[in-house]
């Protein structure tokens, strides 16, 4: 069921949308032009949706988790932008390795940059948008958040062993009663961990994230099927790769690939465990 949402504004500010600093209720933000190249995927990522399930308010404080091109950049930083505090945050990347000098340079750049970019995508000040890696960690940040959303990254944190650090770090800045929010590419029903944990197609199996929560002091508080697709058999040689967005086959099959859409997902909530 979508958000029980107030009534969009009439007039808009056509694009940044918080340029003009009034609170957005969220319908505003997900019919606004900044999002004309993003709606499509609606369909798939449920942005309504998936933010009610995990009880995320326009006060609250949300930190998300390696936000990459920005796509609920641009749900979540105008909709907190007047009420709340947005944050984004990142492994170590002095813990990563590079392919060349300019990879590092653009990673250990990243910081400054997003903000700029966020301001640019948004029209919200980038001086009041948080942005940090893990080890760089504000101080008074601690026990501050509400909410902690981590959307399709649990496969790469598992998989580059980074999946304890970014929790633990998700752990101490959460309020007592904050909660983690996780969308996550899932492996078929009875999949074997050496296919779906030790091998990296994308997908993971249910009970190992469950698992790797549980290790970092967290407990399952909810799921919903909110995100699932029933027509992905999520069994591709390719990995989750080989469905949109990425279409990594190319024009090979890819109207069959496009029939299926996106990934199957679970949503899974979690909490502190006491």
């Amino acid at each position: 069921m979508r958000l029980m949402l107030t009534a969009a504004v009439a007039a808009l500010v056509a694009s940044p949308l918080a340029a003009d600093n009034h609170a957005a209720d969220l319908e505003t933000v997900l019919t606004a032009d900044m999002r004309d190249d993003d709606r499509a995927r609606d369909q798939y990522r449920n942005p309504a949706e998936t933010l009610e399930f995990f009880q995320v308010a326009p006060d609250m404080t949300v930190a998300e988790y390696g936000p990459g091109g920005g796509w609920y950049t641009r749900v979540l930083a105008p909709y907190l932008h007047s009420s709340g505090k947005y944050i984004a945050f990142d492994q170590d990347s002095d813990g990563r390795t590079y392919n060349s000098r300019a990879q590092e340079a653009r990673a250990k750049g990243w910081t400054e940059r997003f903000k700029a970019e966020v301001a640019e995508m948004t029209g919200v000040e980038a001086d009041s948008v948080t942005a940090f890696e893990i080890d760089e960690m504000p101080e008074d940040l601690a026990g501050t958040v509400d909410r902690v959303l981590i959307f399709r990254s649990m496969h790469g944190l598992n998989m580059g062993n980074a999946a304890d650090d970014v929790l633990k770090a998700a752990r101490m800045m959460l309020k007592d009663d904050g909660m983690v929010g996780v969308v996550q590419h899932r492996a078929p029903e009875g999949a074997s961990y050496d296919d779906y944990g030790a091998r990296q197609r994308g997908y993971m199996r249910k009970q190992d994230v469950v698992a790797i929560f549980a290790a970092n002091g967290f407990e399952l508080a909810g799921e919903s099927e909110i995100n699932a697709n029933p027509n992905d058999p999520a069994n591709w040689e390719g990995g989750v790769w080989t469905l949109p967005p990425v279409l990594r086959y190319g024009d090979q099959d890819r109207a069959k690939y496009e029939a299926i859409g996106e990934s199957d997902r679970m949503t899974l909530l979690f909490r502190k465990a006491q």
